[in-house]
């Protein structure tokens, strides 16, 4: 477990350092963004893995680590939004939105532990393809509660959802070697 925690926050500060860089150059553009809009920015990057996964011929040079971690930082935007709200215009600070993200990977790794503790690191004999259908089945499932208008009878919530595509890419990467790339 211990392991895992290190292997997180490696993944993590690479998604980070994007994230921070991203925004110097753009702002917080992304605070414009929708709810649905960051589903369906995920589900694009989802499908593109499964793609990537699945055709032999790539016509353009990218492989899976770019998306997953496109996958985390959309998810941890997300994950803010939800938390503070739609804008209508950049209303962040560089400072605000990266004091935000940090808090909203703190609290999805604490997630990752608690369910790590209690399915034994499961993860770990899954193949990195099988973690792309359950992101995209988290996916279908954001896009179901989205159209009913977030409302749930016994389902877990959106932010749940986006939590466990956050994990499940962490996962992929870890698999993937990125901590030691």
């Amino acid at each position: 477990m211990n392991t895992t925690s290190t292997q997180f926050d490696q993944v993590i500060a690479i998604c980070r350092d994007l994230y921070t860089n991203k925004m110097r150059d753009y702002g917080c553009a992304w605070r414009i963004l929708r709810m649905t809009s960051f589903t369906d920015q995920i589900y694009i990057k989802a499908l593109r893995l499964r793609g990537l996964q699945e055709n032999e011929v790539r016509k353009v040079d990218e492989g899976e680590v770019p998306e997953f971690i496109g996958i985390i930082n959309y998810c941890v935007m997300a994950l803010i939004s939800l938390e503070i709200g739609v804008s209508t215009y950049p209303d962040l600070s560089n400072e605000e939105a990266t004091a935000l993200y940090d808090k909203k990977v703190a609290e999805t790794k604490q997630l990752m532990e608690d369910k790590n503790h209690d399915y034994g690191e499961a993860w770990r004999d899954m193949r990195v393809s099988s973690l792309t259908d359950l992101i995209i089945q988290k996916l279908l499932r954001v896009k179901q509660i989205e159209d009913n208008k977030g409302k749930t009878i016994v389902s877990e919530g959106i932010a749940a959802n986006y939590q466990d595509m956050l994990n499940y890419s962490v996962f992929a990467l870890i698999h993937l070697d990125l901590p030691n790339q």
